[in-house]
């Protein structure tokens, strides 16, 4: 009995650790300015940051056109729009922290 009750609060801990990364990591796109253009859910201008993570990006090359910008990708969604750069405005650490939520969506 007495080690299920140790494990309650140890899932709860974790469970809003989890949480609050998330939160922060949103709050992060949010001050980068990502919002503008995208939302985790649903398009805006261009795609939602799950269908990025479900498309199986991979990890550098994302971090790649984050930084420096691209097109091409998902034309269908954007009508064109191109991904603007995003390096040196935002860290190089901030943008792999971005990355690595967008991934983990």
């Amino acid at each position: 009995m007495k080690a299920r009750w140790l494990s309650v609060p140890a899932a709860i801990a974790l469970t809003f650790g989890v949480a609050g990364t998330a939160s922060a990591d949103l709050d992060l796109a949010k001050k980068s300015g990502c919002l503008a253009c995208h939302s985790v859910d649903n398009k805006v201008v261009g795609p939602a940051w799950k269908d990025v993570a479900a498309k199986g990006a991979d990890r550098a090359t994302l971090i790649d056109k984050v930084k420096n910008g691209g097109k091409g990708n998902w034309t269908e969604i954007t009508g064109g729009v191109p991904m603007p750069p995003y390096s040196p405005r935002v860290a190089d650490a901030d943008i792999e922290k971005l990355v690595d939520f967008i991934l983990g969506l």
